[in-house]
């Protein structure tokens, strides 16, 4: 950490130990907005393009013979074909099943539900049935554990979106950033960028940046007349062997971006970097600035890049 004045004014620090005593202690448990738990635009839109076919498919609920009844709604409205794989909450088109494994003999079958198609044979027919029979889809419809089949995808497609809430804390920790940075340069006249590359900077600014990876793309990039500022911004909830890499991993990000007189900034929070504190502390002391939302939030660093620090 690159201790300087501005830590005493502003957080009461005397020394970069006090610093890291007052990062560890203010990081922050939750960032959790309420769109954390379900993008219902996303799963509403999701619903919109399959619902005529998950209604015709509805008709089944209460039929006796639905092998017979699925095979004529196949042949008649063949667009049911391609959502069937949504039944079982699959987002793939294409299976490959293994049917025998004994004796070491593996035996598989191909089900393809991909294709865009006005009308169906009687073998795509036959091994949609089969398919929807052995998942036991068939049987849910058959017992009327499911009454509704536009119900029970909605339900689907909630479920398959938790698995974007990972995602969407990253997206928390840049909304609530990019908040401050855009405060920041509307006060002080500068200007930024949102996942910024290496070709947007030099084509909105003219400033070179040399990147250690194609696919580098930083959270945001700051221009304070010529000088150049490059955050990153991440949030970790929990902890795990992964943070002791991503802590090395900014101390070689600092010392390349450092190499070309450019300024690297990480901001980084959650409680889970409690159980990590040892390789984040190390990161801490070797690179300029390390802050977290309550030390952003301080006006830290704000005063960083008003003052080109």
């Amino acid at each position: 950490m690159k201790f300087n004045p501005i830590f005493k004014n502003l957080i009461h620090c005397s020394n970069s130990e006090e610093v890291f005593s007052y990062f560890k202690n203010t990081l922050t448990d939750s960032i959790t907005p309420w769109t954390y738990y379900v993008n219902w635009q996303k799963v509403i839109a999701n619903f919109r393009k399959i619902e005529i076919s998950l209604n015709i498919l509805n008709t089944l609920i209460g039929k006796n013979n639905l092998e017979q009844e699925l095979k004529y709604l196949l042949n008649n409205y063949p667009e049911i074909f391609s959502v069937i794989p949504i039944l079982i909450a699959c987002r793939t088109s294409n299976f490959q099943i293994l049917t025998n494994y004994l004796n070491g003999n593996f035996q598989y079958k191909n089900y393809n539900f991909s294709k865009q198609i006005k009308s169906l044979s009687l073998q795509e027919i036959d091994e949609a049935v089969e398919f929807m029979k052995e998942t036991g889809v068939l049987d849910l419809f058959s017992n009327r554990t499911i009454k509704s089949i536009p119900d029970y995808v909605l339900g689907i497609e909630v479920g398959l979106d938790t698995n974007g809430r990972k995602n969407r804390g990253g997206s928390s920790m840049e909304m609530i950033t990019e908040q401050i940075v855009s405060n920041i340069c509307t006060q002080n006249n500068f200007f930024y960028l949102k996942q910024a590359t290496a070709e947007k900077i030099i084509s909105n600014w003219g400033i070179f940046v040399k990147v250690d990876k194609s696919s580098r793309i930083f959270d945001f990039a700051i221009n304070n007349q010529g000088m150049l500022y490059l955050i990153e911004v991440n949030f970790y909830g929990g902890g795990g062997s992964k943070l002791k890499s991503t802590a090395g991993e900014y101390r070689n990000l600092f010392d390349f971006i450092s190499a070309q007189n450019h300024k690297l900034i990480w901001v980084t929070d959650g409680l889970g970097w409690k159980t990590t504190l040892k390789p984040l502390e190390e990161t801490f002391n070797y690179i300029d600035y390390t802050f977290n939302l309550n030390m952003v939030n301080s006006g830290l660093l704000a005063e960083v890049i008003k003052q080109q620090i």
